[in-house]
């Protein structure tokens, strides 16, 4: 069994503005690289092999939680949001009107225009983890929203055209484990990443 700690980037300008980040490659803000320096890993997942996306404020954020050889993977990536980049979901809901309300009400077919749906994330998502099962240790794993997402709906069967039956804190790490098959199956959700120090 590989135990994978999921880990969300730190805050960037676009989260504060909340607009769709996706593939826009946005930079942690200084306030926030500080906070994620003061965190670590709880020693009961240490040592750890350090994944990330390619995208720079997940770089950041490994990079300020003490990752060490940091190894980098384009199936990572945040889901892409297309058209709808640099955008808000309240503009798009009043824009769109009862054609957001359908798209979203698709669930893990929901997509933006010209982008990708949550399915495709969890199928890319996936295909990572087949490659992981070659890595018997712990994987610290700093990504994305949707792709912890889609990592919840690969291991619960959750369908997304509801919430999720529990509530994640952004600030922690989630916890899954890999079998083989892959088969991935959820563990320990909001494992707080605060030090000694914090």
């Amino acid at each position: 069994m590989i135990r994978l700690l999921l880990i969300r980037h730190g805050v960037t300008d676009w989260n504060e503005q909340k607009r769709i980040q996706g593939h826009t490659d946005v930079p942690l803000i200084d306030t926030s690289k500080r906070l994620w320096g003061r965190r670590r890993l709880p020693p009961e997942y240490q040592p750890a092999t350090w994944v990330s996306s390619p995208l720079r404020r997940a770089r950041e954020t490994a990079e300020c939680l003490g990752a060490v050889a940091l190894r980098v993977d384009e199936r990572l990536t945040e889901m892409n949001w297309g058209e709808w980049e640099g955008r808000q979901l309240a503009d798009l809901r009043v824009e769109l009107g009862e054609e957001m309300h359908e798209n979203e009400a698709r669930g893990l077919d929901f997509r933006p225009a010209g982008g990708e749906s949550p399915r495709e994330v969890r199928d890319r998502i996936a295909d990572w983890l087949a490659a992981c099962l070659a890595i018997d240790e712990t994987l610290a794993v700093v990504t994305h929203k949707g792709v912890i997402r889609a990592a919840l709906s690969l291991a619960t069967g959750w369908d997304m055209r509801d919430k999720f039956s529990q509530r994640l804190d952004w600030d922690c790490a989630h916890c899954f484990h890999l079998e083989a098959g892959p088969t991935l199956r959820m563990g320990r959700l909001n494992v707080s990443l605060e030090g000694e120090d914090a």
